[in-house]
């Protein structure tokens, strides 16, 4: 999905990746959503990978695809009697960081989990709940699980 073809309107964007705290966090934007009565728009980004300088070719294997997969067993794990009434879901293409600052430049709120699946256990913030925090556009919400 382009950038330019995600609902713009009055919107919430939640940005996942598969992650226990991506799940966390998309449940509590849609929380969020509710209150304010808004929508809610579920984005996931891809990369194409590149192996020594090259882009590596798969026969079978779209990352794109994948992204589009991750996205939608995000959503069955938060929700699992059913999506709330109007999400939209999406993947756009490019770096994670990136690709959210630009669905959400018109957003109301953004909301991504503290951590990922890479990076160093131990951090409080990812590298990519970092970047959009320091370069989005709009409100950004760092959800942390609750560590009991």
């Amino acid at each position: 999905m382009e950038t330019n073809s995600i609902p713009t309107l009055n919107r919430l964007v939640v940005g996942v990746d598969g992650s226990d705290q991506s799940v966390a966090a998309l449940r509590y934007g849609a929380m969020i959503a509710e209150a304010l009565q808004t929508s809610i728009t579920v984005v996931g980004a891809w990369q194409s990978p590149v192996a020594y300088g090259e882009v590596a070719l798969y026969s079978s294997w779209s990352p794109e695809d994948d992204a589009r997969s991750t996205v939608d067993e995000v959503v069955r794990k938060a929700f699992p009697d059913g999506a709330p009434a109007g999400m939209a879901t999406g993947v756009v293409h490019g770096p994670a960081a990136h690709a959210l600052v630009e669905v959400s430049k018109d957003a109301s709120m953004l909301v991504v989990g503290s951590r990922g699946h890479g990076g160093f256990a131990g951090l409080l913030l990812g590298s990519v709940s970092s970047a959009c925090a320091e370069y989005a556009q709009c409100p950004v919400l760092v959800h942390h699980i609750r560590r009991d």
